[in-house]
C-alpha cells in the first residue's frame, strides 16, 4: 500500500502540473465589449499570471518526489498543497467571479484602454469555457496528493537502498578474499612474518 501511495502521489502531482500547462494555453473566458465586434478569447496564462511558472513548478515537483529522501518528501508535500491551495482559489475565482483583472489584460491589448474602472466599464459579459473547471479539478487532485504525501511518506522505500546495500555488500568483502599481491608481501616483510608461508591463491 506505501509503494502504491507514492505512485499515486507522484503521477497526481505530474497530471495535475501537466494539466496546468496545457490549460494555461486554452482559452478560459469569452469577453463581450460595449464596443461590440467578435468576442475575445481569454487564455488561461492571461486569467491567472502565476498559471503556467507555478504549473512547471508542480510537474517539477511530482518528478523530484520520485526520487528524494524522506526530509524532502515532506518538504514536497507541503509546497505541494500550498500551491494547490493558492491555485485553486484564483481558478475558483476566475471560474465562478470572473473578476475584472483577469480579463484585464486582454482587453487592454485589444483596445489600448488599460485601468480596472476603465476596462470594467466596457466589459458586457464574461463567458467562462470548461477549461477553469478542469482546471480546478486538477488542483484538487494534487492537494490530495500533497496530503497522500504527508501521511504516507515515512514508509516509502528510498529509491537508493538497492544500490547503497550492493555498494556496502562490496565494501564489506573481507580481505582475506583477495589476491595476496605485492604490497601485501612488504606489510608481512615489516611486521616481521614471512609472506612465503602464506597459502599460494
Amino acid at each position: 500500500m506505501k509503494r502504491r501511495a507514492r505512485l499515486i502521489a507522484v503521477v497526481a502531482a505530474v497530471a495535475a502540473g501537466a494539466v496546468g500547462i496545457i490549460s494555461s494555453t486554452q482559452t478560459w473566458l469569452w469577453v463581450s465589449l460595449e464596443q461590440g465586434g467578435s468576442a475575445l478569447a481569454v487564455p488561461g496564462a492571461s486569467a491567472i499570471a502565476v498559471l503556467a511558472p507555478l504549473s512547471l513548478a508542480v510537474l517539477a515537483l511530482g518528478a523530484a518526489l520520485a526520487i528524494v529522501g524522506p526530509v524532502l518528501r515532506y518538504v514536497f508535500g507541503a509546497l505541494a498543497v500550498a500551491i494547490a491551495g493558492l491555485l485553486a482559489w484564483l481558478t475558483a475565482q476566475v471560474a465562478f467571479v470572473h473578476p475584472t483583472s483577469s480579463v484585464a489584460s486582454t482587453v487592454t491589448e485589444a483596445t489600448g484602454i488599460s485601468g480596472e474602472d476603465a476596462v470594467a466599464a466596457l466589459v458586457v459579459q464574461v463567458q467562462p469555457t470548461a477549461w477553469p473547471f478542469v482546471t480546478l479539478a486538477g488542483w484538487v487532485v494534487l492537494l490530495a496528493a500533497g496530503v497522500l504525501t504527508l501521511l504516507t511518506a515515512h514508509g516509502w522505500r528510498g529509491s537508493g537502498r538497492r544500490y547503497q546495500t550492493d555498494a556496502a555488500t562490496a565494501t564489506a568483502t573481507p580481505a582475506a578474499s583477495r589476491p595476496h599481491d605485492a604490497i601485501d608481501s612488504w606489510d608481512d616483510l615489516s611486521r616481521g612474518e614471512d609472506p612465503t608461508a602464506r597459502p599460494l591463491d
